[in-house]
């Protein structure tokens, strides 16, 4: 690629993520805010230094890399040598369109429901139709996919550890935050979800079901 080349690469991928910024987080926040007068920010969860507070943490930081990969390619950090070609570049841009546009109709998908952080206090529905009918957290599994596609185009070691840092924090976030807070919330309805619906990805990270506990005493059937 032509320096001029790559220059026009990264002013794409900086303006796929603005966009992806504007969209799955302004735009998504300006549509719940119309619909229920709640923005549906929630924040980092936890306390200071607990594993919740690290996966808001850590998905801000990576946020933050998700800039600076491209700003930086505009500088002049230099990409890795294995990456830096045309056709990676392509379909980096394809794929990372495409996550925006799956980050915002994931949102969409999950109506009132939808919240950036978790507050213990409030219930919202148990979403499990549409896009959550394939993988648990669909949303996540956009923003994965803007997050790869951005590492193409701009395949420099910042775009590179913002994107790892971003499946650690979805990961994280996952886990130790909304997995358990879902359970406690929805109880048996989200373990049976879990059990037989992927987490990221359609078939995998499914959670076996706690296999139910015998009753002592014999029960009678009700015809």
């Amino acid at each position: 690629m032509t320096e001029l080349g790559n220059d026009a690469v990264d002013v794409a991928a900086l303006a796929i993520y603005a966009v992806y910024l504007g969209v799955g987080f302004g735009l998504r926040t300006w549509v719940q805010w119309r619909r229920t007068g709640d923005t549906g920010r929630r924040g980092i969860s936890g306390r200071f230094g607990s594993p919740e507070w690290w996966a808001g943490v850590l998905f801000t930081v990576a946020l933050v890399a998700g800039v600076l990969g491209p700003v930086t390619a505009l500088l002049g950090l230099e990409p890795v040598a294995a990456l830096d070609a045309a056709p990676v570049q392509l379909l980096g841009f394809a794929v990372g369109v495409a996550g925006v546009l799956a980050t915002f109709l994931t949102q969409l998908a999950m109506g009132t429901s939808w919240r950036i952080g978790v507050d213990e206090t409030e219930r919202t529905d148990l979403v499990t139709a549409g896009p959550f009918a394939l993988v648990r957290d669909p949303i996540f599994t956009a923003m994965a996919t803007t997050g790869l596609g951005l590492a193409l185009m701009v395949p420099n070691l910042v775009a590179l550890l913002g994107f790892v840092l971003l499946l650690a924090a979805l990961q994280l976030q996952v886990r130790v935050v909304e997995e358990p807070y879902l359970l406690r919330t929805h109880g048996p309805a989200y373990a049976a979800y879990a059990a037989t619906v992927g987490r990221f990805v359609p078939g995998l990270g499914r959670v076996p079901a706690e296999p139910a506990t015998r009753s002592p005493q014999p029960t009678q059937e009700v015809l």
